[in-house]
């Protein structure tokens, strides 16, 4: 077992002092490794709550992930893929896991080029997410394209089925009704749509 750390939660405890708070942390007692892969490392933590009482979670750590929303006028570049996990076809972004040491922006530009056929002409920061805090750390890292050329390569086949250009009218309706159920699918499309209003 590691050493016992304190990890600050987002809740607040009152103070002996009157009006003066302070941060109630859990106290990690240890972490037993189950799983280390290239993909991910599974672990259970071994946890103190502020009021004393103590359990077991698994905790998952996986790499940084890189997607881009690549936008050309008032459409934005979506794949269409099947995710066995959920054995449902979705729309998703182009995006994939960050290699070590490399700069995210390439791993974004080089996922867009490898699942689309289409090369971004630019490509910003847009933002950062973790989608499952209570369980995992896994950072989501968002990125912008204004607009991009045909590669004339054809997309991965093992990535994706179509790739479409997508109005960006339709978004709401396509995640109203299901067809993008990623996380960080809609976290971007969801910050486009509300910049693009203002």
């Amino acid at each position: 077992m590691e050493d016992a750390r304190r990890v600050p939660v987002a809740f607040r405890s009152v103070a002996n002092e009157t009006n003066a708070p302070e941060l109630a942390t859990w106290t990690i007692h240890g972490e037993r490794l189950i799983d280390d892969t290239r993909r991910l490392k599974l672990s259970i933590a071994s946890v103190e709550l502020p009021d004393g009482v103590t359990f077991e979670q698994y905790v998952l750590r996986m790499p940084k992930a890189a997607m881009t929303v690549v936008v050309n006028d008032d459409r934005v570049l979506m794949i269409w893929r099947h995710r066995f996990i959920l054995d449902q076809w979705v729309w998703e972004l182009p995006g994939g896991y960050v290699d070590p040491n490399e700069d995210p922006a390439l791993t974004a530009a080089r996922e867009v080029e490898e699942e689309t056929g289409w090369r971004p002409l630019s490509i910003r920061p847009f933002g950062t997410f973790q989608p499952i805090t209570g369980t995992a750390d896994f950072e989501n890292l968002l990125f912008l394209a204004e607009g991009a050329e045909d590669t004339g390569k054809p997309a991965d086949i093992n990535e994706t089925a179509r790739v479409e250009w997508v109005p960006l009218a339709e978004i709401s309706d396509r995640i109203e009704q299901g067809l993008i159920p990623g996380a960080a699918a809609q976290v971007a499309l969801f910050k486009l749509l509300a910049q693009r209003r203002s």
